[in-house]
């Protein structure tokens, strides 16, 4: 009995973190999140679907195909995903060394332009509205540069939730 309840108590906690991060995008606060938010919501969660996995969880969420989510829609779905650890974080090494290969100056840090190239690019290309989003987050609004050190933690989600 004990290990029903401590999974209920693992599917609640989900539960709650899959709300927080939909109500901080819920601008109306009808329980309701433009699709184009899904995304950002996934990867808060400490999710990093494919741009192809992601575009199929949008299409799985989406009311009807308004360009909206319904929460009851998509706390199912992300509760899946989490439960069975789908899409899990990059660990804090592995990101670390990535960060490094594009400093080839081994500065420390990158140019905002220099990371938006990178990430626009190569791989599994940003859109330039994702790269504003990011940036804003992540670059140091006193020097105009991303310290990529001090961001890992940020970037990256305790795998225990």
């Amino acid at each position: 009995m004990a290990e029903k309840q401590s999974a209920d108590v693992t599917a609640s906690d989900i539960h709650k973190k899959i709300k927080a991060a939909f109500e901080a995008f819920d601008y109306s606060s009808n329980n309701t999140v433009d699709v184009r938010e899904i995304g950002t919501i996934i990867f808060s969660l400490g999710c990093f679907p494919t741009q192809a996995d992601l575009h199929d969880i949008i299409a799985e969420v989406e009311e009807d195909h308004t360009g909206f989510s319904h929460l009851d829609k998509f706390l199912p779905v992300m509760t899946k995903v989490l439960l069975e650890h789908k899409f899990p974080p990059i660990p804090e090494d592995r990101l670390l060394q990535a960060f490094e290969v594009l400093d080839k100056d081994k500065k420390g840090y990158l140019e905002p332009e220099e990371l938006t190239k990178y990430m626009t690019q190569e791989g599994e290309r940003f859109t330039q509205d994702e790269m504003d989003e990011m940036l804003t987050a992540l670059t140091d609004r006193e020097k105009n540069l991303v310290y990529y050190k001090d961001l890992i933690s940020q970037l990256t989600i305790d795998p225990d939730m």
